[in-house]
């Protein structure tokens, strides 16, 4: 059995790069409930009283407050990569990012 020893920079672009991917897939169910509740809102004839207030969902504040988040990992993603060879990205499985 091989034990492969990570370095403290490659661990935590691994959990970063986890951590990206789960912010992704939540965008993608914010961004359906999104278009589910605005289907729904319009075949029941109503408004979003939060949007019309203050110009935007709750949903809509959660899609933008996502995206800024994974922006924040992915410039975190590509800080720590600027410190690892090709070589360590590629024994974690991570050299496509390169």
């Amino acid at each position: 059995m091989t034990v492969m020893l990570l370095t403290e920079q490659q661990r935590l672009l691994i959990e970063t790069h986890e951590r990206r991917n789960r912010a992704h897939a939540l965008l993608s169910s914010l961004l359906r409930a999104r278009t589910e509740c605005e289907h729904q809102m319009t075949r029941a004839q109503r408004a979003d009283a939060i949007k019309e207030v203050t110009g935007s969902s709750a949903l809509d504040r959660a899609i933008a407050s996502t995206r800024r988040m994974i922006d924040t990992l992915e410039q975190a993603m590509r800080d720590v990569m600027n410190s690892l060879s090709r070589e360590d990205l590629e024994s974690i499985g991570l050299a496509h990012l390169a």
